[in-house]
């Protein structure tokens, strides 16, 4: 009997769930292409599907008012899109949008709740995830409310660059702002300086890194105090 072929699990806490006793039934042939700008769930809207990004980058957002929203973090490869379907309270007030398109896998939220409550070790991963995703949202919070938008965006774009392996990525100023949540024209101010310093070159949305380790220098202790709480759940 031929076995079905599985592509190898590319998201990292997905994996940890699978060696937790996660039922890869659960999500066998659940593997979707993520658009650009493609609405996963928005704030106030009920969370059906949870989704672990591949390839795929997805910003994260609270709603400050009917124009406006603020930064809430980014998830990648190491984390999944749908937390509040952890809880078993499936309304969600975080918008989810696709940064970068790519990959993903996707779960229904009833299904990785009975898979919860059936398996202590599922469970508590994904607690210690979520202890996590708190950690760096409220990182994110005291940054956006103490620090320059230069040394924000600087942060931003390191922790894109993390998520993605790359140092060079496509972000329009227009997605950046909303992200932020700030003003366009700041966002432009603030990228035309790192560009004068020669630390990024932008050009139609395409981003590339050129000194790594003087734009960390631009930065804030967040962006270092941000990666150090993954690391110590990404083990």
């Amino acid at each position: 009997m031929n076995q079905l072929f599985r592509p190898p699990v590319v998201n990292s806490l997905l994996g940890r769930l699978l060696r937790a006793g996660l039922n890869p039934l659960s999500f066998d042939q659940d593997r979707v292409l993520l658009q650009s700008g493609q609405v996963l769930h928005d704030a106030g809207e009920e969370v059906s599907t949870v989704y672990f990004p591949e390839t795929s980058l997805i910003c994260l957002s609270g709603k400050l008012n009917l124009n406006s929203s603020h930064e809430l973090g980014l998830i990648g490869q190491d984390g999944l899109v749908g937390i509040t379907a952890m809880s078993g309270k499936n309304l969600d007030y975080i918008k989810a949008i696709v940064q970068k398109p790519g990959s993903a896998i996707k779960i229904s939220a009833p299904v990785l709740q009975r898979e919860m409550q059936k398996n202590p070790q599922v469970q508590l991963a994904l607690f210690e995830y979520l202890n996590q995703f708190l950690a760096q949202t409220i990182q994110i919070a005291v940054c956006s409310k103490f620090h320059l938008l230069e040394a924000r965006l600087a942060r931003y774009l390191l922790t894109t660059k993390d998520h993605l392996a790359s140092t060079e990525f496509h972000l329009t100023h227009e997605f950046i702002a909303q992200s932020l949540g700030v003003r366009r024209v700041g966002v432009t101010k603030a990228a035309v300086a790192l560009q004068r310093l020669q630390l990024i070159s932008y050009s139609r949305g395409e981003i590339k890194i050129l000194d790594e380790s003087r734009l960390e220098d631009m930065t804030c202790d967040c962006y270092r105090l941000i990666r150090e709480i993954s690391k110590s759940v990404d083990k």
